[in-house]
Order: C-alpha cells, then structure tokens, then sequence
C-alpha cells in the first residue's frame, strides 16, 4: 500500500522563523521513506485546503528548503481563517476530506497559533466524525507566546530580541537629544492580551545601565494618573522616557485604547493606533516634546537580528511534528519544556490540542513589577535565554539573501469550491 502524503499549512500572523518549522517538517519528512510519500504545502494555509491549491514541495531542492530556515515571512502563504464547528459548516469538512482523499493525505500539520490549533483539533477529529482517517499536528507559532502548555512559542524569542534592541537603540537617541528636543518616546508593539512583547522592551534596561522604561502591558488596566506620573518622574530624573505600549492595552471600561471598530476573519478587534494616543497624553498632560513609532510587520519579519534559541526551537518542533505522526500520535503539538535557566537548557515535549485550543497564557502577576510599569527579576530570567545568540542569514551585497520556492502547483482533481 502507497505511504500517505503528507500536507503542511501556515496560518495566521507570520514570523520570522515559522519557515524554520517549514523547513524542520519537510526535511525530516522527505527522511521518512516508505511512511510519508509526497509533501504537499496549501497555498495561504487551510484555504489552500478548501480550494485543492497545494503546492509540490518536492519541486524545490533540498538546498532550496535548508534555505527556508533562514528566510523570513510564509514561504507558501499564510491565512487569517477559522472553521466553523462541524454543525455549523459541514459542507467544508465534507470539502477536506474530499480533497484529502484525491490526494492521498494521511498528515496534516498545521503551523500556528491558538486559532490554528482549534483548527488543527477539528481536522483531527474527522476520523470520530466523517470517517476519514487523518493525523493532525499542530506545530506551534505566535510572537505573542500566549500559547499554554509550552515554556515559549516559536516566533516570540525574535521578535523580544527586536523589541529589546529597538527599545535599547531609540532610548539612546531620544538621551542624547533629551536637553533641547524629544523628551519622551513612544514604541508600539504588537500583543492583544498578554503583554509578552512589551515586557521585552524592559530587558533593554540592565543594573549595567539603567534606562528609564515604563511598559503599558494589557493585563494591567491603564490608569493615566499614575502613567502621567511615573513619566514625569522618570523624565525629571533622567531628562528623557522610552514608553513600551502593548497594544491590546485596555482602559478601565475595558475598551481597547487603539479599537479601531474593525473586525479581523477570526473575529477579533483590528488594533493599531495606540503610540499617537498615548503619545498626546504625554503632550497634553506634560507638554513634552515627544516622538512615537510602531513596530508592526518589522518585529515580526527581522530575520536579520533573529534569536539563535529562536530558530533552533522553531526548526525543532517542526521536526518533532513529524516524528510525532510517524509515531502513531494525533491530535497533539509538539512544545518546549525548559530545564533550566542557567545554563538554559530545554527539550521537546507533547500537549495534547484538546488542552491548547482557544486557550491563552497571559503574563503571569509575578513577571510584573508592583508598580504595573516594570519587569521583575524573575520575567527577566525568563526572557533572557529566549533572545540568546545570533543566526544571520547570508548576505548578498549587503541584503539578506532570502529564499523564494517555486511553489510548483498540484494538477487539480476536483471541481471549484468556494469559501
């Protein structure tokens, strides 16, 4: 009897190493012979799926793949799309195994998010339901580490490592401009609920070299008197403050400061816009000279200042999705159990999807400084290992030299399906 083939998703939000898991998954499959026959990619996720757009990996070289591990962004494309339950749309189940069954698929990884991995736990409950066997993996992803179970997500160590750096390099600009100019800088990143990113920005203050950072976390609930007055503080101490704002950061009534009354696919509120506001408070209530700036897409596409600990992870639970499925495993995600912090040292562990889908791990009370504007000790010591090392890409007349695949498309076997 043939081996199955094998079909790899990206979905959600992308990173600057998701590609690393790409590559972990498809290089580690292409070694199971005789258990794992061709390597499909969906083009822009479980869309992909849906609309039988695969993509053959086999048409790109192992060199070609290897390379996957230092490029940036979804090399197949990503998705922002989230099944609907069995009761509620059939008809795209039916349309998986449908598309499942003309192709030979026996795996599915999914590389993502908590979306992804409700997603994830969905298709692999299509044996109990349809009658269509299928092992689904779920292969973790998300710069906003607010996945459960596992230590810290892929995605998140590179993007802390951005953050923190950033956050170093404009807080030396805005110092040395402080005596006649810009006394107050505004850095926005990204976080809806837990305020992971943000914390970042305070490993770029040190007992070394003591900057004056305050961190607006969505987990505390902004309160302007006590912000206006821990920056006036920290600007009659120091002549300048460097402000991290989060922005899923939330007034007391519970609203975004940033809501833009936007709604995502998933559902979720389009955020963006939360540097200005916070920034013309500073303006209004202080009258200080003031810049803002938003990280957006380049913290999470750096791969040029990438964590070494981030790409060997992301490269690792791609791997061990693979390894888990021939292994006879479903309906789980490989994660990241930490042993120790100094020296760090971790290894791969098992979450089973029912415990990680449309959960969120927030920051915990204790990685907070008592004041609500601060890391604590203890945060540090968990954040420290995971922006470890340095991995860059080659370059090529000084830009990174990425990879861009063929992505040669599957001959369709079935008729249109639309979404």
């Amino acid at each position: 009897m043939a081996a199955k083939n094998a079909f790899y998703a990206q979905s959600g939000g992308v990173t600057a190493v998701i590609n690393a898991s790409a590559a972990g998954v498809i290089e580690t499959a292409r070694q199971q012979e005789g258990k794992i026959g061709k390597i499909y990619a969906g083009r822009n996720g479980i869309i992909g799926a849906l609309t039988e757009d695969l993509i053959d990996t086999g048409e790109d070289s192992d060199a070609a793949i290897r390379a996957l591990r230092h490029t940036p962004s979804g090399a197949f494309g990503s998705c922002r799309y989230k099944l609907k339950s069995l009761e509620q749309n059939r008809r795209e189940y039916e349309r998986l195994i449908e598309v499942f069954k003309a192709h030979n698929i026996g795996y599915f990884f999914y590389n993502g998010g908590g979306d992804s991995a409700d997603t994830c736990l969905k298709v692999s409950q299509l044996a109990g339901t349809l009658s269509y066997p299928i092992q689904a993996i779920h292969v973790p992803k998300t710069v906003d580490n607010d996945l459960p179970i596992t230590d810290c997500c892929p995605g998140f160590g590179s993007v802390a490592k951005y953050i923190a750096v950033s956050t170093l390099e404009a807080s030396f600009d805005v110092a040395s401009m402080c005596a006649t100019s810009t006394k107050v800088f505004v850095l926005e990143v990204m976080g809806r609920h837990a305020g992971w990113i943000a914390a970042a920005g305070g490993l770029a203050s040190s007992s070394d070299g003591e900057i004056p950072i305050v961190i607006l976390f969505p987990e505390i609930a902004f309160d302007k008197a006590k912000f206006i007055a821990k920056v006036d503080s920290y600007v009659k101490q120091f002549g300048y403050c460097s402000v991290v704002v989060s922005e899923g950061v939330k007034g007391d009534d519970g609203k975004f400061l940033s809501d833009q009354g936007v709604r995502d696919a998933f559902g979720h509120a389009q955020l963006g816009g939360v540097a200005p506001v916070v920034a013309n408070i500073v303006k209004e209530e202080l009258g200080l000279k003031y810049h803002w700036g938003v990280a957006d897409y380049l913290q999470r596409a750096a791969r040029h200042i990438a964590s070494e600990t981030d790409v060997e992870q992301a490269y690792a639970m791609g791997k061990a999705a693979v390894e888990f499925a021939v292994q006879g495993h479903n309906s789980v995600m490989p994660t990241i159990e930490r042993i120790s912090n100094k020296p760090y040292k971790w290894k791969v562990g098992m979450a089973q999807l029912s415990q990680v889908a449309n959960v969120e791990k927030m920051m915990p009370e204790n990685f907070i400084s008592e004041d609500g504007f601060g890391i604590t000790d203890k945060c540090r010591e968990y954040l420290a290992p995971l922006i470890q090392g340095e991995d860059y890409p080659p370059y090529t007349d000084g830009l990174p030299n990425y990879v861009r695949l063929k992505n040669v498309a599957v001959a369709k076997k079935l008729g249109d399906f639309t979404i």
